[in-house]
């Protein structure tokens, strides 16, 4: 865990995107709240392995998100199970479970659905509020950082030189 955080203070610090950063925590928010085997689950952890993302990012954010995700399943429950026997949309259901994908998404169980709408629900606030949060970062605490004195040494240390050299970042 505590490498994983280290990965995530390096990819703040570091000259990536925002936006990669905050795409791969709303696929974490994706992955987390959802039921860990499911159809879309899948298609999403094939679209981190592929896209250029920050996999320390959504590592991290699936596991925040899953924990949170016990906390709040009576709510996600709550939500798939008012879609599921609304009146309005029961001919729609009926009429995709006869499809064979949407048998494999599993989006006729309380939990699965409502965890693909609530996740739905939050990513693009999440992914805004986390692109403003790191833009914040970079410009006041990274800023703040750098101004001690211990952290200047160390930056101008032989041994952050040779550790620049060894992580392959420019000196």
């Amino acid at each position: 865990m505590l490498t994983l955080l280290a990965k995530l203070f390096k990819a703040l610090n570091s000259d990536s995107s925002p936006r990669q950063i905050s795409i791969a925590v709303v696929l974490g928010l994706i992955v987390g709240l959802s039921p860990l085997f499911s159809l879309h689950n899948l298609v999403i952890v094939f679209v981190v392995l592929f896209i250029r993302m920050n996999i320390g990012s959504f590592i991290l954010s699936f596991g925040i998100f899953s924990a949170i995700s016990y906390l709040f399943s009576f709510a996600i429950v709550a939500v798939g199970e008012s879609l599921l026997t609304a009146s309005s949309l029961q001919g729609l259901f009926t009429s995709l479970y006869q499809i064979s994908i949407f048998k494999l998404a599993h989006w006729h169980h309380t939990y699965t659905l409502g965890a693909v709408v609530v996740s739905a629900v939050l990513a693009i606030p999440l992914f805004f509020i986390c692109n403003i949060l790191i833009t914040k970062y970079r410009v006041h605490v990274k800023a703040f950082i750098e101004r001690f004195k211990i952290v200047k040494a160390l930056k101008a240390s032989s041994f952050y030189r040779v550790y620049l050299k060894v992580s392959g970042q420019e000196i």
